[in-house]
């Protein structure tokens, strides 16, 4: 079986604590097709998402990360 996969960069406007940052690595860990999330101490603002686009789009990951309150954006395609 030859799964494919992209990774998305996610820009996050807001400084957001260790806590709350996690809430949103969770959140779309529980998308199915996600295979990870990275977001580093060092760069809080950028979230990267690995994920299979046959079962998730790159936009669902946006409106998840947005529809917690947060403002951010894609930043690689």
């Amino acid at each position: 079986m030859d799964i494919k996969l992209t990774d998305v960069t996610l820009h996050i406007h807001e400084a957001l604590d260790k806590g709350r940052r996690n809430e949103i690595e969770a959140a779309l860990r529980a998308l199915d097709g996600v295979v990870s999330v990275h977001n580093p101490d060092d760069r809080p603002h950028l979230t990267v998402v690995e994920y299979n686009p046959e079962k998730v789009s790159s936009q669902s990951l946006l409106e998840k990360v947005r529809a917690g309150g947060v403002h951010a954006e894609l930043v690689g395609m």
